[in-house]
């Protein structure tokens, strides 16, 4: 018995040793962002925190250049946006974006050497749109992004792709016909914490407008008609938004009652908000897309790359850890001063006034409390 006992202890050292590696060592920082007993607490871990340091470090700005002068539309041909820039903002907004881009193919990137002005590169119109969409979040949706805004290298960070985009998952395969659709069940992705929720929960709700919801309010069958799998699915976005943000559940919902729009941080009205934002991004901006860019850049099923919160965020609460990085270009801030043609054909417009209602319609009805008005949408 000894024998065997001395034989079993190595085992079970490295079982313990396999079993402790998932987990993350200490010391741990709290911080406590509600009622005390009431559970509203962060918990970070200081060693993740200063790996995403770098990669949330904002660049040095390009001087201020001046606004008199010739227009870029008068000295530059084929200038779509930005026409009515002085060349020296048109100029210095450029030189950023490359730098934001692609620092390492740099202007070529987008453009002919031999003849700037034309079209041939499809990472040229696609670039045109992306300045319109910078300026359509900075110009309508500061219910989100506040007075902080966006720029290109909130997303890029020197990378001609953002490195957090998301693409439809070919949930086809059944495993057996009796099963049934599996919905990207059992077959773990990053995107939901390698859980065996749903791999795609975006085409849903960042494309779709389904209902973002666990539970109805009242037992069945009076009203509740939210199924397990659209549980399913709000979990598996729920996941991805945590951890896009690096934080827990309570950085948004109180420890009370989830469901509940009562005593909850104003974070959640933030994500409503953010949610649908990037709804209408991927429905008017990178949709549209589809056909301008070549089949190596388009996902497994032939869609375009699509935004979700992890292309801005990137691990940290708030984008560049709140650094207001796009108050330093101006030129990205006023959609309709600077635009010289008009969104496409078919672009929906859905942006947010001030009281909260879209200018489709959307009212609010569940947080009055937190001074939005918001739909259980």
């Amino acid at each position: 018995m000894r024998a065997f006992l001395k034989k079993l202890l190595p085992l079970t050292s490295v079982f313990a040793v396999l079993l402790l590696a998932g987990c993350e060592r200490p010391p741990m920082d709290s911080i406590q962002h509600g009622y005390r007993g009431t559970g509203m607490v962060e918990i970070y871990n200081p060693r993740t925190v200063d790996a995403l340091a770098e990669n949330n470090a904002v660049p040095f700005p390009l001087p201020q250049a001046p606004t008199d002068g010739p227009r870029a539309s008068q000295v530059y041909k084929n200038v779509q946006v930005l026409g009515n820039l002085s060349t020296a903002q048109f100029t210095r907004l450029m030189v950023s974006m490359s730098s934001w881009v692609a620092p390492n193919e740099g202007c070529t990137y987008c453009h002919n050497p031999a003849n700037f002005a034309e079209d041939v590169k499809y990472t040229k119109v696609v670039a045109r749109r992306m300045i319109q969409m910078t300026q359509h979040i900075n110009t309508d949706w500061s219910t989100h992004v506040s007075n902080t805004g966006v720029t290109c290298y909130t997303c890029h960070r020197g990378n001609n792709i953002p490195q957090q985009v998301w693409f439809k998952r070919d949930n086809t395969p059944m495993g057996a016909d009796f099963i049934g659709d599996k919905a990207g069940q059992n077959e773990p992705a990053s995107s939901v914490g390698l859980a065996s929720l749903p791999n795609d929960p975006f085409t849903p709700f960042l494309l779709g407008a389904q209902d973002i919801r666990v539970g109805g309010t009242t037992a069945l069958p009076n009203g509740n008609k939210h199924s397990i799998k659209q549980a399913e699915w709000t979990y598996g976005l729920m996941t991805h938004m945590a951890t896009s943000l690096g934080v827990n559940c309570t950085y948004c919902h109180n420890t009370r009652s989830f469901s509940s729009w009562e005593g909850n941080p104003p974070q959640r009205a933030t994500a409503w908000y953010g949610i649908r934002m990037a709804r209408e991004l991927n429905l008017s901006y990178m949709e549209p897309l589809q056909g301008t860019f070549p089949a190596h850049r388009l996902g497994e099923t032939g869609d375009v790359a699509k935004i979700y919160c992890a292309t801005c965020h990137q691990g940290v609460y708030k984008p560049l850890n709140g650094a207001k990085m796009a108050q330093d270009y101006p030129e990205l801030q006023n959609y309709h001063s600077t635009q010289n043609a008009s969104p496409k054909s078919g672009a929906t417009k859905t942006s947010t006034t001030k009281s909260g209602t879209t200018k489709t319609g959307e009212t609010n009805t569940d947080a009055v409390h937190l001074g939005v008005k918001v739909s259980q949408r």
